[in-house]
């Protein structure tokens, strides 16, 4: 039966992703793209790690070839925050470039994003764009350079989505910012570049993939997403779930059944990984339509309010919270409380992640759920929820404070929640096992 309209909803919702070249060793035409493009002066921007390793060793290469003037920028924070955006903005103006390469994970990617942004639109002030209520939000209107996206990890899916994630340092919170105008011109997603990823990068940018699958799946509708826009331009990127995001989503879900166990576990497994590679861009095309909700507004401030955690395999000179491991800490406590909207999104869901549902009742899909992702975790030995990378409950209140202002995301949770339900969310998550 049609539900009657709960006031000022959408009624359309719009599908735009970058155009995404797949194949093993794609990189090397990288040169040709600029070419093509008529490029004269190009950014490359990577971090200090990867500017050492293989996949921008392999862009490096081909823009020889092709007789590309570049220059290189590879200061990119990993997790980035507001002053390492502005460093990479400076950067870009200076340079005035006419197209940009980025090449690494999601950091590099977002970086590359806002340089390309801002470079645009000399004028702006750095609040303009960014999502209100921290930032105006406003909407971009300028025309921006051609940017080529090369993901050197399986996680984020950034080479295919209009957004662009920082730390705002002065209120230890992440935000970002989100519009169709910053999407990458072109993602070249080459798998041979995850052979050079260590195992738990592997780990956490598969736990990214994960969440981006499970929360576009079972976020708020599109139709029952408010206000209506009066005009097309203020349509949010991330929408609701709708058809389209879920035919991405529910496939990226079934890639990371599969293969992301494999990934980990075994380095050498290059179908398994190619496979993520491949799933991270599938449920980029998800979300990046759909949008995210509690994982992600409730991981921001776990990332941004980190004290002393250094993760393994990551070699970074400040403590810092993988932005995967971040948003599925508390993925069981988060499945557990939507579920009772839409259970059986929840419940098949589960069935894909492997658990037997022959005879189980639809009100426990939530419980089900959550029991399924914890023992996936437990598997991978994912450290013991938040209490295990350094929070104890005292944090609760500041954390619930930070994910406050991610209206864009929170307000996308099929189930709408009370900072008493944040704070349970959060004391439901300090321990896991």
């Amino acid at each position: 039966p049609e539900r009657p309209t709960l006031g000022n909803t959408d009624y359309a919702f719009e599908m735009a992703i970058s155009n995404i070249r797949y194949g093993e060793g794609v990189t090397k035409e990288i040169g040709m793209d600029l070419q093509n493009l008529g490029a004269r002066r190009v950014c490359l921007m990577t971090d200090k790690n990867l500017s050492k390793l293989p996949p921008v060793n392999a862009v490096l290469n081909s823009l020889a070839k092709y007789g590309i003037n570049f220059q290189m920028y590879d200061n990119v924070r990993v997790e980035p925050t507001d002053q390492s955006f502005l460093d990479a903005i400076q950067f870009a103006k200076k340079g005035e470039f006419d197209a940009y390469v980025a090449v690494g994970g999601g950091s590099v990617m977002d970086t590359c994003k806002a340089a390309n942004l801002y470079a645009a639109s000399p004028s702006s002030e750095f609040l303009d764009y960014v999502n209100a209520p921290i930032g105006k939000g406003k909407p971009v209107t300028v025309p921006l350079k051609p940017l080529i996206a090369v993901p050197t990890t399986s996680g984020t899916g950034s080479e295919t989505t209009g957004v662009a994630i920082f730390d705002f340092k002065e209120l230890k919170v992440k935000t970002g910012i989100a519009s169709r105008a910053i999407k990458p011109t072109l993602g070249i997603i080459d798998p041979l570049h995850t052979l050079s990823m260590p195992e738990r990068i592997v780990a956490n940018s598969g736990f990214d993939v994960l969440c981006h699958a499970l929360e576009s799946y079972t976020a708020l509708p599109y139709n029952e997403r408010s206000p209506c826009p009066s005009n097309p331009i203020h349509r949010p990127a991330y929408q609701g779930s709708n058809p389209v995001s879920d035919v991405w989503a529910l496939h990226a879900l079934r890639i990371v059944a599969k293969y992301l166990k494999r990934a980990i576990r075994n380095p050498e497994d290059r179908e398994a990984r190619a496979n993520m590679h491949l799933a991270s861009a599938f449920a980029g095309i998800g979300f990046g339509n759909a949008g995210v909700h509690l994982c992600h507004g409730m991981s921001y401030p776990i990332s941004g309010l980190v004290k002393t955690y250094k993760p393994k395999d990551y070699n970074v000179d400040h403590s810092l919270v993988p932005h995967g491991l971040s948003v599925v800490l508390t993925s069981p406590a988060v499945f557990a409380f939507t579920a009772q909207i839409h259970p059986e999104r929840h419940l098949e869901a589960a069935e894909i992640l492997g658990a037997d549902i022959r005879t189980a009742r639809i009100k426990d899909a939530g419980l089900i759920l959550a029991d399924t992702l914890r023992k996936f975790l437990f598997d991978l030995n994912v450290d013991d929820g938040l209490a295990a990378i350094g929070y104890s409950k005292a944090d609760i209140p500041a954390l619930v404070k930070g994910t406050l202002p991610q209206e864009r995301v929170t307000k996308l949770s099929p189930r709408p929640q009370t900072e008493e339900d944040l704070s349970a969310l959060f004391e439901a998550s300090m321990k896991l096992y």
